[in-house]
């Protein structure tokens, strides 16, 4: 059984008297810095230098420097970056200022397990990795509540990896709702099997399949469009509440018959190996190597993939479609 840990087990006196620098302001940083400070915690903010971010966090009083410096200063760092980024900006800015003693943190395995980021063994090497994105961690954290995470130690060369780790998932609000432990390798490859054959990658491919299907067949892009993706959320949220079992309690027999007679026709075992291939190739590291090459020959690939993708006809259906519903505050990218 997985262990869990919760606001009882964790201590925030772990971090007493230490300094915490957050290396990055997106998403996931803006949320473990603020947190992080509500908290009681001494927080910097490392960017470089004509980040766009800075602004953003000095408004909100933080302290906020260089990389180099924050290295230099902080005893906790944590790295809040993109994954193919950090593996250089460690090497390059981090690396080199981290003492014995120290703590390196991460809120994704990447670059630790695929060895982009080797760090010394004299200093504790941890990851805390909230599962939901940074904005949505923050908003509950302001409202008393957290969203779970995950817990990692990797190298607890100070002997008190698991309490620091602790601590600072106490800090950013984790432990309310619940910390799983893990490892970096577990984390890492769930992660990225989950959102690259389910999450992400299954679940755009199968709204795009079936939208695409019924365009084909003649039928009115808006309503291919309502049926395949705008339904998913009333689906997902009947799931995320209460699991297959309360989403088939809640719709028509009928669904429920055409789900478990057609469901297994459309992810068949055929899907499936595909999904273990995808799997040996995070295990292998060969999908690793691919996106830090990708990245190192300046996205030759995945830029033109990224187009095409926003220029599918049911980007521009659901647009028009979404102006009808302000209330659901539509975003355009």
């Amino acid at each position: 059984m997985v262990t869990i840990y919760y606001d009882k087990d964790a201590d925030l006196g772990a971090l007493e008297g230490k300094t915490i620098g957050i290396i990055g302001y997106g998403s996931q940083g803006h949320a473990h810095a603020l947190n992080l400070r509500d908290n009681g915690q001494k927080v910097m903010v490392g960017l470089y230098p004509g980040s766009k971010s800075r602004a953003a966090a000095e408004a909100e009083g933080l302290e906020v420097a260089d990389v180099p410096e924050v290295a230099k200063k902080a005893d906790v760092v944590m790295m809040l970056i993109p994954d193919h980024l950090q593996g250089r900006v460690y090497r390059e800015q981090i690396g080199p200022h981290l003492r014995r003693g120290r703590t390196l943190m991460f809120a994704h395995g990447f670059n630790i397990h695929y060895k982009e980021v080797v760090p010394p063994k004299t200093i504790d090497v941890l990851m805390v990795a909230p599962k939901a994105p940074g904005h949505r961690m923050r908003e509950l954290f302001s409202e008393g509540i957290g969203v779970p995470g995950l817990l990692a130690v990797h190298q607890d060369a100070s002997g008190h990896g698991r309490e620091i780790g602790l601590a600072y998932a106490k800090g950013i609000g984790c432990t309310r709702s619940g910390v799983l432990e893990t490892t970096f390798k577990d984390e890492t490859e769930t992660d990225l099997f989950g959102e690259q054959t389910v999450l992400c990658g299954g679940i755009t491919s199968l709204i795009k399949a079936g939208y695409e299907t019924l365009v084909e067949a003649g039928y009115p892009p808006e309503m291919a469009y309502f049926e395949c993706l705008h339904e998913m959320k009333l689906i997902v949220d009947l799931i995320y509440q209460g699991g297959f079992n309360y989403m088939r309690f809640s719709i028509s027999d009928t669904a429920e018959y055409g789900d478990l007679t057609r469901g297994p026709r459309v992810i068949d075992e055929h899907v499936k190996q595909n999904m273990r291939e995808i799997l040996k190739a995070i295990q292998d590291g060969s999908f690793a190597r691919e996106w830090i090459a990708e990245n190192d020959e300046g996205r030759p690939r995945f830029n033109p993939l990224r187009q095409a993708a926003r220029s599918h006809p049911i980007e521009q259906v659901g647009k028009d479609l979404r102006k009808m519903m302000p209330w659901m505050n539509p975003k355009e990218v």
